[in-house]
């Protein structure tokens, strides 16, 4: 459970249990957009609109601005892992190879549960557009009410269904044709994103930003409770990561398409918020739809035709790449043999996962027919947040303990005083403590982590090691931040969702348990029986192993 894997296993003995080799045909330019594909599509279209009606008002923008910068730190933790472990496994790969095969189980479980939700949640999101698309003013037009079913259960979305099985079959076939297909979609996703933005502002007034109760009618708790949800938004840059394999030059290619994208992203997020509380006030904001439906509030109809289907073509792009993302995860998981090890299988032709991705089609397919978005948004969040909290501490852990040679009984300390304290602000701030807690939590977390950094400071020798790679800069204060805002928008959902998530960790450890030890340990019994587990004999020159080609 707690034994880690070296770069060399995960680059050589793990990889060959797929069979077939992915192709490298991927350019930073691809992974731009796919950052930016996996992640236009999903916030704007799918959250907007709630949030700034429940809980931010017209300061949603605010909510995405924080969400921003906590994605933005999280993606520097991921890019440096990326960087140095260019394999397709993402945060399962990176954790695995820092704090053991259990953790890592347990975050690529969760990113699985995040990816297979969200893009339920997007098709069911694009069958709304799409109806705007068509003049129709229902976003239920579409569906298909079952009576008998439980509520929030019962309307059938046959065309999201369709839509995810059409675009499996797509990912069956190629990742460069479908990483062209994405370009394309995003490109004009982009226009289509600068025509609301310019509609919104040209149209609307700064008077709706202010009225009827103010910028922040909910308070400063009401932007930061919006920010935990639109994190949501954010899902699809760590797609880019787990393209590592597929990519010609992942040492230049992915800091440039991970970070890349997280900013356009966000900056566009940012003025299309303001786009749409400037068209409409906040408190007559739809819930569902809400671009479509602002436009026809302010008499433009055919441009709500317009936005429902480049709404309906954005959603496409950004669930091209998140079931781009999945299948490579799953992949991973399987070569660990924590999943049957058919699902690991690449095929020989295409080099794509065939049966990962026909798999997770299927699963996708089927909670996108019955389950409303509400269900599952807190719950997409909590798992994100927490994955990305996990990475952020492996971060400052492989820095300063597996990279650097020093014992880790002082790195061990610093990251539990760090999120003991982040829990401490983030409970004192939920539960309306007084503001000196707030003020001594908060100057505690900056005083453990300057006296770390003064205490273990980077040494040359991982400098030179490492001339070649890119490395997070300012360590260990991005991955240190990444903690703090990950705990505190964790500690703004709601109870419910802590409780979903903790049902669906009993079920993935009770796997593990069960199927997942057994199984990791017959293969790497297998594998000596047949001498492929020769460690000791690989040389240390990854960049040779993994045969890189850089242009």
């Amino acid at each position: 459970m707690l034994a880690t894997w070296t770069p060399d296993q995960e680059f050589n003995q793990v990889r060959q249990r797929s069979g077939a080799d992915m192709k490298r045909k991927l350019n930073w330019y691809d992974l731009v957009a796919l950052g930016i594909g996996g992640m236009l599509g999903v916030g704007v279209f799918v959250t907007t609109g709630s949030v700034a009606f429940h809980h931010s008002g017209p300061s949603v923008f605010i909510s995405y601005i924080i969400a921003g910068i906590s994605a933005l730190l999280s993606s520097l933790c991921y890019t440096e892992f990326a960087v140095q472990v260019p394999v397709a496994g993402g945060a399962f790969s990176y954790l695995r190879l820092t704090f053991g095969e259990f953790l890592g189980y347990f975050a690529g479980a969760n990113i699985l549960l995040e990816y297979v939700f969200s893009n339920a949640a997007v098709a069911r999101s694009f069958t709304e557009y799409l109806s705007f698309a068509f003049g129709e003013n229902d976003p239920n037009v579409w569906r298909v009410e079952v009576h008998g079913l439980p509520k929030d259960y019962n309307m059938l979305d046959f065309p999201a269904v369709v839509l995810i099985l059409l675009l499996t079959l797509c990912l069956c076939h190629s990742t460069k044709e479908s990483s062209i297909l994405n370009l394309i979609m995003t490109v004009f996703h982009v226009i289509f994103f600068g025509f609301i933005i310019v509609a919104g502002f040209y149209n609307g007034s700064a008077k709706n930003l202010v009225n009827p109760k103010g910028l922040a009618p909910y308070g400063v708790r009401g932007v930061l409770d919006g920010a935990a949800i639109v994190y949501f938004s954010y899902i699809g840059y760590d797609s880019a990561s787990t393209m590592a394999e597929e990519v010609k030059d992942p040492y230049k290619s992915l800091p440039i398409g991970i970070v890349g994208s997280v900013l356009i992203t966000t900056l566009l997020y940012c003025l299309m918020a303001l786009s749409l509380c400037m068209m409409v006030p906040y408190n007559k904001i739809s819930e569902k739809a809400s671009y479509s439906m602002a436009f026809l509030k302010i008499g433009w109809g055919w441009a709500s035709n317009l936005v429902g289907a480049g709404a309906s073509l954005g959603i496409v792009a950004s669930l091209l790449v998140a079931m781009l993302g999945q299948a490579r995860y799953l992949c991973v998981i399987g070569r660990a043999r924590l999943v049957p090890s058919w699902l690991a299988k690449v095929h020989p032709s295409t080099g794509t996962p065939l049966n990962a991705t026909i798999f997770l089609g299927f699963c996708t397919a089927c909670i996108a027919l019955f389950t409303e978005l509400d269900i599952i948004i807190e719950l997409i969040s909590i798992g994100t947040l927490l994955v990305f909290y996990m990475v952020a501490n492996a971060l400052i852990y492989r820095r300063y303990v597996i990279t650097n040679h020093t014992p880790p009984f002082h790195t061990l300390l610093f990251l539990f005083l760090l999120s003991l304290t982040s829990l401490c602000f983030s409970l004192a701030w939920k539960f309306n403590h007084q503001w000196w807690g707030l003020l001594l939590f908060g100057a505690f977390m900056i005083t453990i982590t300057a006296f770390f950094q003064h205490l273990m400071p980077t040494t040359n020798h991982l400098t030179q090691q490492h001339a070649q790679f890119w490395c997070v800069p300012f360590m260990p204060w991005p991955p240190a931040m990444s903690i703090f805002l990950n705990v505190f928008l964790m500690t703004t959902l709601k109870i419910l969702s802590f409780q979903r998530f903790a049902i669906w960790a009993c079920f993935i450890t009770i796997f593990y348990v069960l199927y997942g030890v057994h199984s990791t340990y017959q293969a790497e019994e297998i594998e000596m029986g047949g001498g492929v587990n020769q460690v000791h004999s690989i040389p240390p020159n990854l960049q040779a192993k993994v045969e890189i080609q850089v242009h």
